[in-house]
């Protein structure tokens, strides 16, 4: 088992511990939504999107027309409600952030990257969204900024083929391999999106894909419950009886399952999710979030489980 005090008590390897362990302080995050739009939105390859997307993950976050002009008082602004806190990432996170002309993409990261009081950025994106120019500007960028971190965060969800049409991913499983192998080359660490929950998967569905994902050892992992929105198709399946969400006791069972298969290295970002209360149509259990980690935690200790203990 890990050595505890990089864990700070917790029975996984948190976020929040990374941190600590880097900077030896709590950080914290500011999420941005830079304007952009997604290949599967404009046309590209569908004007949908995909199944469960209500309008980009980041829908309620900062949308900054000049992202350096607003991103400075918004960075006074979370030190002012807490002083504490000293050091940011900017988490680039509705729909898809490598998804522009380089020249862009290269004055929105720098003039995130440029702040004081910025220590990194992480950028949302799909593996198909990562050109061999967009590859270039990373690792221009990690050059530059040697004592500041440059995340890239890939939209997964599943590793199962007919999940993903269902869910209209729009890519194949080879180009997550692909897109993985490239960013590793140029030393970009990789946090893995996974959706636990997707209609039609049983938990053995779930658990290949975790392990599929622990196998290649990315930077981290996002397990995220599945939500079912308002405006999206899968309310719309969801309202016809199609599928069943997950309830409290069944997520927590798998997520444990799920974390226990996680290579103890790995840093677990999330381990549930937040969905827009204005929005959420199931399940709503998972507004309490604080509720969902007190049980997660509990059930936990009371099994002895640990991140990396089935790897």
């Amino acid at each position: 088992m890990n050595n505890k005090t990089e864990w700070y008590d917790k029975p996984y390897y948190s976020l929040g511990a990374w941190f600590k362990n880097k900077y030896h302080e709590k950080c914290g995050k500011i999420s941005i939504d830079a304007g952009f739009t997604c290949p599967n939105r404009d046309g590209t390859l569908s004007d949908k999107g995909c199944i469960f997307c209500a309008g980009g993950s980041g829908s309620f976050a900062v949308s900054p027309e000049n992202l350096r002009e607003l991103l400075a008082p918004t960075l006074d602004k979370a030190y002012e409600k807490n002083p504490n806190l000293n050091k940011f990432m900017v988490y680039f996170q509705a729909y898809t952030n490598t998804y522009a002309p380089v020249d862009i993409l290269e004055s929105i990261y720098e003039n995130a990257l440029k702040e004081e009081k910025v220590i990194g950025i992480s950028i949302a994106t799909r593996p198909d969204c990562l050109g061999e120019d967009v590859i270039s500007l990373l690792s221009r960028l990690k050059k530059k900024y040697e004592d500041k971190f440059i995340w890239v965060e890939l939209g997964l969800q599943t590793i199962h083929e007919k999940t993903a049409a269902y869910i209209r991913r729009c890519y194949n499983l080879s180009v997550y391999d692909d897109a993985v192998k490239k960013l590793k080359e140029i030393g970009i660490p990789v946090i893995v999106h996974i959706i636990l929950g997707l209609p039609g998967e049983t938990p053995e569905m779930m658990y290949e894909t975790v392990k599929y994902v622990s196998r290649n050892k990315p930077f981290g992992v996002k397990l995220q419950l599945l939500h079912v929105l308002k405006s999206t198709d899968l309310a719309g399946d969801f309202l016809k009886g199609r599928f069943e969400v997950l309830t409290l006791s069944q997520y927590i069972d798998i997520l444990i399952n799920s974390i226990e298969l996680l290579d103890r290295d790995i840093v677990i970002h999330r381990v549930t999710g937040d969905g827009d209360r204005k929005l959420l149509i199931a399940p709503l259990w998972s507004v309490n979030k604080i509720e969902v980690l007190n049980t997660l935690h509990k059930e936990m200790k009371l099994r002895g489980a640990y991140q990396g203990r089935k790897v």
